[in-house]
């Protein structure tokens, strides 16, 4: 069964960093592109980042509001799948999930994000 565990949330000042990670289990990861998303209160789930599988060497796209700030990227030999950070802003204040676009249904719990002063 697929398992998505993100961790690495918290409370941190605008301008500031943080490093999400999510473990995934239950199937063959490396074969798999992954992204991250958020959804802050009132708003639908956005996707920020995707990773392409190993073997497209690792090709990455963001979203236009997280380009240059945010840095998706794995570690097959993990399992494990990163966000980094940095340059935080208030509107990226959301919980932050990690997906498998192939499997569809299965979502973590999320972590959440909370940039404030």
């Amino acid at each position: 069964q697929v398992q998505l565990v993100e961790s690495g949330g918290g409370l941190v000042q605008p301008g500031g960093s943080l490093r999400l990670s999510c473990a995934a289990s239950g199937f063959t990861f490396s074969r798999y592109a992954m992204s991250w998303y958020r959804q802050a209160p009132g708003k639908e789930r956005e996707v920020v980042a995707f990773i392409s599988s190993a073997g497209y060497t690792n090709y990455a796209n963001y979203a236009n509001s997280v380009k240059g700030r945010f840095t998706i990227s794995r570690d097959n030999g993990k399992n494990t799948v990163y966000l980094q950070m940095n340059s935080l802003k208030p509107e990226d204040t959301a919980v932050y999930y990690c997906h498998a676009p192939a499997f569809g249904d299965y979502w973590g719990q999320g972590t959440q994000v909370t940039v404030s002063s």
